[in-house]
């Protein structure tokens, strides 16, 4: 009930109020919708800048890992100048003298592959344990599937001190990754064992271990300095300025000059297996008719 002294309200001033209180609230709502609508406009903003900020990242990334290789580089501690790392008894890996590499030097792959590939340095010197050299690509399937078959077998005979077994990691199939994965992936294996020979043979493992599928990108550098650091391997400087991308280049050159047309390929003191009289005989059968005849 209303105070008796109050005066009541016209229609009109009644009116007049309601429409005072409704043009305030069609302000109020106005002034909302605009600020809800600058806060969308920021915010599509900032997704679009995040979006350009990880384009930007992925870009520079990949133009840093597809950038061009220099032809002339250093050799890592530990490995030769044919591109190979010769692992002996245990984890001992073969010392080697300091030396560069040139691939301008290297020629072409010939147009007509030769009927015996001959492999620099694949023989075994007089006295010697047999010499087992593969030529592998670290994004290989057949490559991973040969060491799945042969690797006890190798590492077994190796501890013995029959064989030594020389690996020589190319960059063949860098057009099957988006980012030169095979030829990273050996520059990564080069800084490991000038840095660390004897965790060689475990990071090339894991190599295997972590192989990516062909056609993707393949696992990043950081990944791959990730993976030596859990073996207690720093290789970041290494893997970051290519340090030994030019010895890839070389050793994967070289190896299409002399033949080579695939990987894995596999010579035991010189001789090709899977080639010619070989091609039907077990790999298994064809490395121990070598160590026997060695006697």
């Amino acid at each position: 009930m209303s105070p008796a002294n109050e005066v009541r309200k016209s229609k009109a001033e009644r009116t007049a109020e309601a429409r005072e209180k409704a043009r305030l609230i069609r302000e109020a709502q106005v002034k909302k919708d605009k600020r809800n609508k600058m806060l969308i406009g920021w915010g599509i903003v900032a997704a679009v800048v995040a979006i350009l900020v990880v384009v930007a990242l992925v870009v520079t990334n990949s133009l840093k890992q597809n950038a061009p290789v220099a032809d002339q580089g250093p050799v890592p501690a530990n490995a030769n100048a044919h591109g190979g790392v010769t692992l002996l008894a245990n984890t001992g890996v073969a010392k080697t003298e300091a030396a560069t590499v040139d691939a301008a030097s290297v020629a072409d792959a010939p147009k007509t592959p030769p009927a015996e590939v001959v492999a620099p340095g694949a023989e075994a010197e007089a006295g010697k344990p047999v010499k087992v050299v593969l030529y592998i690509d670290f994004i290989c399937p057949v490559c991973k599937n040969f060491e799945a078959q042969y690797n006890d077998q190798l590492t077994s005979l190796r501890n013995d001190g029959k064989i030594t077994v020389e690996y020589r990691a190319l960059g063949f199939l860098d057009s099957r990754s988006t980012t030169n994965y095979s030829s990273r992936a050996a520059n990564a294996a080069a800084c490991v064992v000038n840095a660390s020979p004897e965790k060689y043979s475990d990071f090339f493992n894991a190599l295997f271990a972590k192989q990516p599928a062909e056609g993707s990108a393949g696992l990043s550098d950081n990944d791959l300095k990730k993976m030596a650091s859990d073996l207690g391997v720093n290789i970041d400087s290494c893997v970051d300025d290519k340090t030994y991308r030019p010895f890839v280049k070389f050793t994967t050159k070289e190896a299409a000059a002399i033949g080579v047309t695939g990987t894995p390929t596999v010579f035991v003191d010189g001789k090709q297996w899977g080639k010619g009289d070989s091609a039907q005989t077990p790999f298994p059968d064809f490395l121990q008719a070598a160590i026997t005849a060695k006697g």
